[in-house]
């Protein structure tokens, strides 16, 4: 059983890959040609949105109490869910 001390270690290790992928989309923003480029930044201020929520959930999670991150667990796997599919989309989206 996962306690919640490693699960926040290990979301916090998800959100460090998420802005790590974020960076990596970023860095090819400059290969996007014109028409792109819109949709691209709405995607890209769509994830930076989901990535804030998802690091107020975790610090939500990290400040409850023993009883009651568990219920707390379930909407911060949702963020965490909808966060890898925004970033799967880009990917797909721009990819070369």
């Amino acid at each position: 059983m996962t306690t919640r001390d490693e699960y926040v270690r290990k979301m916090h290790a998800k959100l460090d890959q998420m802005n790590n992928e974020i960076d990596r989309l970023l860095a090819r923003s400059s290969e996007i040609e014109e028409a792109g480029r819109q949709d691209f930044a709405r995607r890209m201020e769509d994830l930076r949105q989901r990535r804030d929520e998802a690091r107020a959930r975790l610090e939500g999670l990290r400040q409850s109490s023993e009883s009651a991150w568990k219920d707390i667990q379930a909407g911060t796997e949702l963020a965490w869910q909808a966060i890898a599919e925004a970033i799967d989309s880009a990917r797909q989206r721009f990819k070369k």
